[in-house]
């Protein structure tokens, strides 16, 4: 009678219906890893959305039980909205100076602090990073100090070169009020920029760098053909956040400083959105211009992202 082991049982062979096979693992890994998060964006992000394009449809208070549907008259409304107009180029005012702000101003304390060997380097990239764990609110806040026309820093130092006072009333003048926004709002960014770049200027190999030596390249030339076609995904994106950000949450600022005044002139069209939905219960009309928000948010990242499109060098 022979007591030996069956082979399978010797090698252990695993018993059919026992366990979840690796197939069976990694569908269950994505659905885990994949569904909760689809569920949250289509919660927060895609029902806000077509909720609000649904309520752009009504004349609607926002407070009532009852909405008048109107079709697209709200939008009809928009073509006829001086205000309206004003907001949108407010807008990308904004966008085209603080892309020229904070992408140029990253980049160069990017190549200063890391090509230019800058003593205290390290210093320099956490001041410069402050302004980025700052609240929105906390900036605007401080610059309306800063800005005071009687007790702000701006017009105690211009003071000290005149013989009269200066009281220049920076957010309640319309000639200034619009350009008073650039400095806090591209202050807030440079960092963010300026450690993006840091990080994809270290990664180039410095044999490049040595190799544009031998051959006499200059410092700009360096620049020019080496780092920026290395950085520019990097430069890219962050162009594309600037534009992003502005467009969506330049609300911020504006409100903390000069909710839209004066007389409209710094009125962007967030800060619009909110004046027209939460102060004159317009609910209708300021979901149509969240709309209009959306709509050229999505027609200019995608113009931009054209306008950028070049070959992208690898390093290996």
């Amino acid at each position: 009678m022979n007591n030996a082991p069956s082979i399978d049982h010797a090698v252990g062979k695993p018993k059919a219906g026992k366990g979840m096979n690796w197939k069976t693992k990694r569908k269950l890994f994505i659905f885990v890893f994949t569904v909760p998060t689809l569920l949250f964006f289509c919660l927060f992000m895609i029902y806000p959305i077509i909720q609000g394009l649904y309520i752009s449809l009504f004349d609607w208070s926002g407070g009532s039980e009852t909405k008048s549907f109107i079709g697209f008259d709200n939008y009809k409304e928009m073509l006829n909205d001086p205000i309206l107009g004003h907001a949108i180029y407010n807008d990308y005012f904004l966008v085209f100076w603080k892309v020229i702000g904070i992408v140029g101003l990253g980049v160069f304390f990017a190549v200063a602090l890391t090509r230019f060997r800058m003593k205290g380097s390290g210093f320099f990239r956490q001041v410069f990073f402050i302004p980025n764990i700052l609240s929105v609110v906390v900036i605007g806040v401080l610059w309306n100090y800063i800005y005071n026309p009687s007790i702000g820093f701006l017009n105690s130092f211009l003071s000290l070169f005149t013989e009269k006072k200066v009281e220049i009333s920076y957010l309640g003048d319309e000639a200034y009020a619009m350009w008073s926004l650039l400095p806090p709002a591209i202050w807030a960014g440079v960092g963010f920029v300026m450690i993006l770049l840091i990080a994809s200027i270290l990664s180039i190999p410095t044999e490049l760098y040595e190799a544009g030596n031998l051959d006499g390249a200059t410092q700009w030339q360096q620049f020019v053909r080496i780092t920026m076609p290395l950085t520019w995904e990097q430069i890219k994106v962050s162009i594309l956040w600037v534009v992003m950000t502005t467009l969506n949450g330049s609300f911020v600022i504006v409100w903390i400083m000069t909710e839209g005044g004066p007389d409209n002139a710094t009125q962007v069209m967030g800060s619009y959105l909110y004046q027209m939905g939460f102060r004159q219960y317009h609910m209708g009309y300021a979901s149509a211009i969240g709309a209009l928000i959306l709509i050229l948010s999505l027609i200019t990242t995608l113009a931009l992202q054209r306008i950028m499109r070049r070959d992208t060098y690898e390093m290996s």
